[in-house]
């Protein structure tokens, strides 16, 4: 088969990606995965070809691109093999950058586009709140205070927690949580100069005895300061952003689907609405699929005509830094300076 899109990892962000390309109308899909269960599910549920391994797969097929849905630890794996194939790959979010500068310099030298996930920055209410922020309406920011929460035993209710990466301390659910919402932060308010951080394990999670489940993060913007939590101990799947500025105040919370903002001078909330798909059924109703496909989309756009794509490598990287100046923040009771 020429032009096959490879997905490599067919869980539940490998068989999303297969509908996401479907859903923008790409039937040349073929999936790659050691486990069986996992191929003939994917078989059953969108008449796909399978393979237990890659180099199966490549033997057959002439590849237009990869999608990399692995555990975060196998990543690079997989990059190391599109650089050396120079086919362009996307690949699922971050948390570990186990060779991602040999990676990312092998690219440069070769010229092979990759395309790190960067998910929240397609949410409809993220390119929404961009807007504002860019049309300078709430004035100069003061401070942003965002919390992100979840609860880490309902994101796969099909399969307990220690059967996948999330229970594993370096790539645990929290800890990845960090970067994929650092992501979009870091994209639409650039890299901020100090890092204060706390992380730790608060509670008990049958089947993650050893992962951190709690993060908070001040990140010094010199002008301003976001104030990060993020946690996997949230009963309640909570996404909530309020962002001060000098003339008005915005405020978001996710379950809404109305992006919220207060003028003092009129004493009135302006709402502002937008639209969302449907979640995928078995995720939570506020896990837009359509954030996902326009990722993809844009994946697509970008290797096919060269169109900009909002995220890169280098930035994964500088984003995984950021992670990791706030681990050491509160290791070593210090202030970072980035």
């Amino acid at each position: 088969m020429d032009n096959a899109i490879i997905v490599i990892g067919l869980g539940s962000m490998g068989k999303r990606r297969i509908r996401n390309l479907k859903a923008l109308g790409h039937s040349n899909i073929v999936g790659v995965d050691k486990r069986p269960d996992r191929r003939d599910e994917v078989v059953k549920l969108h008449d796909i070809e399978t393979f237990s391994e890659l180099d199966e797969a490549l033997k057959k097929l002439r590849p237009v691109a990869f999608v990399i849905s692995v555990p975060p630890d196998a990543h690079h794996t997989y990059m190391k093999k599109a650089v050396s194939l120079s086919i362009p790959a996307f690949i699922e979010a971050s948390v570990v950058d186990t060779d991602l500068a040999e990676v990312l310099k092998a690219a440069k030298e070769k010229k092979v586009f990759l395309a790190p996930s960067c998910t929240l920055y397609f949410h409809p209410a993220i390119k929404k709140i961009k807007e504002i922020l860019s049309s300078k309406e709430l004035g100069v920011v003061s401070n942003i205070l965002y919390h992100s929460g979840q609860y880490l035993p309902d994101w796969h209710t099909y399969e307990h927690v220690r059967d996948y990466y999330v229970s594993n301390k370096a790539t645990g659910g929290g800890r990845e949580i960090v970067p994929f919402e650092l992501t979009w932060i870091t994209l639409i308010f650039g890299l901020p100069q100090r890092v204060v951080g706390f992380y730790k394990k608060t509670i008990e999670i049958e089947g993650a005895p050893d992962i951190d489940d709690t993060y908070n993060i001040l990140l010094d913007y010199k002008s301003m300061i976001f104030n990060l939590s993020v946690d996997v101990v949230s009963r309640y799947a909570t996404r909530r952003l309020v962002i001060n500025g000098q003339n008005k105040q915005l405020y978001w919370n996710w379950d809404d689907n109305v992006i919220r903002i207060y003028d003092p001078e009129k004493n009135v909330w302006k709402e502002i609405s937008y639209d969302i798909l449907s979640a995928q059924s078995g995720y939570n109703k506020n896990i837009t699929e359509q954030m996902y496909i326009d990722e993809m989309n844009a994946f697509i756009n970008a290797f096919n005509d060269h169109s900009k794509y909002p995220n890169s490598l280098e930035h994964d990287l500088k984003v995984l830094n950021l992670l990791y100046a706030s681990e050491r923040s509160d290791n070593t009771n210090a202030i970072q300076v980035l």
